[in-house]
């Protein structure tokens, strides 16, 4: 007999429980740190194809699994499928990272057609009721999507990393035309996630990367509002379904996010203080985190301090370890191992690996 999902350490979690041993998963827990990853990777050279082949991107899913037995596994897929669906021009350069053909002007925006987005991502319903199927019986599934402001960020940006001087400049000084973008965002995203959990995620994430770039009155237009909607939305049409939200890098902010947008768990990066996330979030929501994925990739000592520190501080409530962001490619797999070991042992573990490690 299957484990209802309502049982899974995850759910549980997220219902705001305080479990004697936090589940956990990985941001970017199926990826290029993974030999068996690459070797599939030289199978499909273009990314977005990769992400919509049912077969090869099930099996990337399921690989980390095998190896770490992760409490949750997350769709294989990317951000930038819903620019993709739209309309918008999207590439991936080996080394660069994604390219799209910037939006300039309204009638850019006017061009894109939300029309498209169930039957272009198809594949991907595809993929999560396969991954359904065929994940452990005690694992959750986790579906996901961009927050409307970090796609918004790449839409116009035309890529990541930059100084965000034409996003903010059309959230400041073009607002009424930006927000016909983030409108037609918030609706596309809703619609996405819906078919999601439809097609058999048991969560969903929302990853704000770019939040931190805002500040509080940006913040709470651009980032809480919007991803407010798309929870409502999932509350009305999907019940009961938990919703994890990602504002990465806005500090203080987290707490007005949590407080506002409705999620039932905030993911935290690495330079969120233990001790105010335990203090101050912890009481609002089940938190997700924080472990430097800079650490992972160190491994040995500062490792194990560092998740033990993590699981001391913050297993006295409701709580799902992770990373502060997502897994790096130079990252040794023997030292994901070694975190999924503490994590899994906890707390079992936490007096012989504190005497280990002094």
């Amino acid at each position: 007999m299957s484990i209802p999902t309502e049982q899974k350490l995850m759910i549980r979690a997220l219902k705001g429980e305080t479990l004697e041993r936090p589940p956990y998963w990985l941001m970017r827990q199926a990826g290029r740190y993974l030999p068996e990853y690459r070797e599939l990777r030289k199978t499909a050279p273009n990314f977005l194809d990769f992400c919509y082949n049912p077969d090869l991107a099930v099996e990337v899913t399921l690989q980390p699994l095998r190896r770490y037995h992760m409490d949750a596994a997350i769709l294989f897929s990317d951000i930038l499928v819903i620019p993709d669906a739209l309309g918008q021009n999207v590439q991936f350069f080996e080394g660069e990272g994604p390219v799209l053909d910037a939006i300039q002007s309204l009638d850019d925006i006017k061009k894109l057609n939300p029309e498209n987005i169930t039957g272009h991502l198809s594949p991907v319903f595809e993929i999560l009721k396969r991954l359904r199927a065929e994940i452990p019986e005690e694992t959750a599934l986790i579906g996901f999507a961009g927050s409307p402001w970090t796609i918004a960020v790449y839409m116009i940006e035309g890529r990541g990393g930059t100084d965000h001087s034409k996003v903010l400049d059309w959230a400041d000084n073009r607002t009424e035309n930006f927000q016909v973008l983030m409108d037609m965002l918030v609706d596309a995203t809703s619609e996405y996630l819906v078919r999601q959990v439809e097609s058999g995620a048991e969560i969903i994430q929302l990853f704000d990367s770019w939040a931190g770039v805002l500040n509080k009155e940006q913040f709470q237009r651009w980032s809480i509002e919007p991803t407010r909607r798309i929870v409502a939305q999932l509350r009305d049409r999907c019940p009961g379904v938990p919703v994890i939200g990602f504002p990465r890098n806005a500090g203080p902010l987290t707490k007005d996010y949590v407080a506002k947008t409705g999620v039932d768990g905030v993911s935290l990066d690495q330079d969120m203080s233990l001790e105010w996330i335990a203090e101050t979030l912890q009481p609002m929501c089940t938190v997700q985190g924080n472990l430097d994925n800079q650490v992972l990739i160190t491994g040995g000592k500062e490792l194990d301090q560092a998740t033990i520190k993590i699981l001391s501080a913050l297993s006295g409530g409701p709580f799902i370890f992770n990373l502060g962001h997502g897994v790096l490619p130079q990252t040794s797999a023997d030292h994901v191992a070694r975190v999924s070991e503490l994590v899994r042992g906890w707390p079992k573990t936490a007096i012989a690996s504190s005497d280990e490690i002094r």
